[in-house]
C-alpha cells in the first residue's frame, strides 16, 4: 500500500507524545516501511485488572488509532497472564492478582470498549498467556538472568518502596520481564504506553536486543488529568469519565472540568483532524463556555453517537439551565401511603444509606415538586397522583403510593 510521506507520518506520530526513544530510530523504521511497502507492527499492552476504561486510557488508544490510519498494524496485547502477577507501576504496595478467568473476562470487555476508538477489523488482539503460560521454570530462570536487582531498583516505584521499607514481592520483579517477553515473541517495531510504563517499555527494548531482534521504538504518552484538575484520572479517585458512562452523565462530567483543562483535553482526546477540535483550540480562551460544550458533545458523540450527544446536551440544559425535570422519569409506586423521607431516599437508591439520606437533606439537596425539604424527620405522603422527587443535582424520581390503585 502507499503510505503517507515520512514527514507527514512523523508529524502525526510525534503529536502529543512525551518521549520517543529514539526519534532517529523511529525515522529509520518509517523510511524502511515506506520503501518496502510493509506496515510497522505497533504494540500496546492492555492491563485487564479493571474492566472499565476511562478517558485516560483513550490517550494511548488514540495514538494507536493514528498508527492504524497511517496504514500500520495495531497489536493489542491483553495481559491475561501478566494480570495474574499484577502491574506494580506507580503502586506503593503489592497489587492483588487476578485469576485466569477474571483476566480473560476483563480482557474481552477491554477490547469491546477499546473498539470505540480502534478499528476492530484492523486490530490484532493477542493474549499473552498463549506464550507466557507455556514457559517452564527453567525458562523463567533464564529470563530472570537478564536483569539484576540493582537494575530493577532503578525503577522509581520500586526504589521508593525499598527506601521506605515497604515490601516488594519477588514476583513483582517478573512483571516487566514478562511484559518484555511479549515484545520478544511479537517482534514488534514500536511499543506505546503511558509515562508510568516507561521502565517496562525499555525492558522490552533491552530483551529484544539480547534476542537478536531490532529493538522497538518506545513512545510514551501523557497521563490525563482527571475532572477535578489535579490528580491523574482514576476511578478510585472519583475523577474519571468512563467509556460506558451514560451519555448524559458523560456530558455533564466533561462540562464539570476546570477551564484550564479545555485545551489539554481537546488535544489529547479528540482526533487531530476533528473539526470540533480545531474550533475549540482556536477559541477556548475567548469563549471557554462554548468550547467546553463543544468538547463535551464531541466526546459523547465519539463514545455514543451524534444524536446521543445532542440529546445529552438538551437534557443538561433542561436540568441545569432551565431548572426543569427531565422529560421522562420512570415511575416508582409504593404500597405504603406515607414513608419517612430518609427511608424513601434509601429505597429509591438516591442515597446509599439512611445516613447519606440525612446528609442530603441537611445539605438542602432534596426537593419534592420543586419544594425543598430540610427536615430529616419529614414524612412524605404518597398519593395516587405522582410526585417528582429531586436528590442532589442530577437525580430525579417520580413517586406515587397506593400500590397499583
Amino acid at each position: 500500500m502507499a503510505f503517507p510521506s515520512l514527514q507527514e507520518q512523523l508529524d502525526v506520530i510525534s503529536a502529543n507524545t512525551v518521549e520517543i526513544i529514539s526519534p532517529a530510530e523511529l525515522e529509520t523504521k518509517i523510511k524502511g516501511s515506506i520503501e518496502s511497502a510493509t506496515p510497522l507492527r505497533v504494540k500496546l499492552g492492555a492491563d485487564p485488572s479493571r474492566p472499565d476504561l476511562h478517558l485516560g486510557h483513550s490517550v494511548v488508544l488514540q495514538k494507536l488509532r493514528e498508527f492504524q490510519d497511517l496504514g500500520h498494524e495495531a497489536i493489542l496485547i491483553i495481559g491475561d497472564f501478566t494480570a495474574m502477577i499484577g502491574d506494580p507501576s506507580g503502586k506503593s504496595r503489592t497489587r492483588p492478582q487476578l485469576s485466569h478467568d477474571e483476566a480473560r473476562e476483563n480482557g474481552a470487555s477491554y477490547f469491546e470498549q477499546a473498539s470505540k476508538i480502534l478499528d476492530p477489523e484492523k486490530t490484532t488482539i493477542c493474549y499473552n498467556a498463549d506464550w507466557l503460560g507455556r514457559m517452564s521454570f527453567a525458562d523463567v530462570i533464564r529470563l530472570s538472568s537478564h536483569y539484576t536487582v540493582a537494575r530493577m531498583l532503578e525503577r522509581d516505584d520500586f526504589e521508593r518502596r525499598y527506601r521506605s521499607g515497604e515490601p516488594i514481592s519477588i514476583h513483582e520483579f517478573l512483571y516487566p520481564l514478562a511484559q518484555a517477553m511479549d515484545s520478544v515473541h511479537l517482534k514488534n517495531d514500536i511499543e506505546l504506553g503511558g509515562t508510568d510504563q516507561k521502565f517496562n517499555l525499555l525492558v522490552g527494548r533491552d530483551l529484544q536486543r539480547e534476542h537478536g531482534i531490532t529493538p522497538q521504538v518506545c513512545i510514551t504518552m501523557p497521563l490525563l488529568v482527571g475532572t477535578a484538575g489535579e490528580d491523574k484520572m482514576s476511578k478510585s479517585l472519583g475523577n474519571a469519565v468512563c467509556f460506558n458512562d451514560p451519555a448524559p452523565d458523560m456530558y455533564g462530567r466533561v462540562l464539570s472540568i476546570p477551564d484550564t483543562l479545555i485545551e489539554n483535553w481537546s488535544r489529547l482526546l479528540l482526533p487531530h483532524e476533528s473539526e470540533g477540535r480545531r474550533r475549540i483550540l482556536e477559541g477556548w480562551e475567548r469563549d471557554p463556555r462554548t468550547a467546553k460544550r463543544t468538547l463535551a458533545r464531541e466526546i459523547v458523540a465519539r463514545y455514543w453517537s451524534a444524536d446521543e450527544a445532542e440529546a445529552a446536551e438538551a437534557h443538561f440544559d433542561r436540568l441545569f439551565v432551565h431548572k426543569k425535570a427531565p422529560d421522562e422519569i420512570e415511575l416508582t409506586r409504593f404500597d405504603e401511603r406515607e414513608l419517612p423521607l430518609v427511608d424513601l431516599l434509601a429505597a429509591l437508591g438516591a442515597a446509599s444509606s439512611k445516613n447519606e439520606a440525612r446528609r442530603l437533606i441537611q445539605q438542602k439537596a432534596v426537593s419534592i415538586d420543586e419544594e425543598r425539604i430540610e427536615d430529616i424527620k419529614a414524612v412524605v405522603a404518597l398519593t395516587a397522583e405522582p410526585k417528582t422527587l429531586k436528590a442532589g443535582k442530577r437525580k430525579f424520581y417520580r413517586i406515587a403510593g397506593g400500590g397499583e390503585g
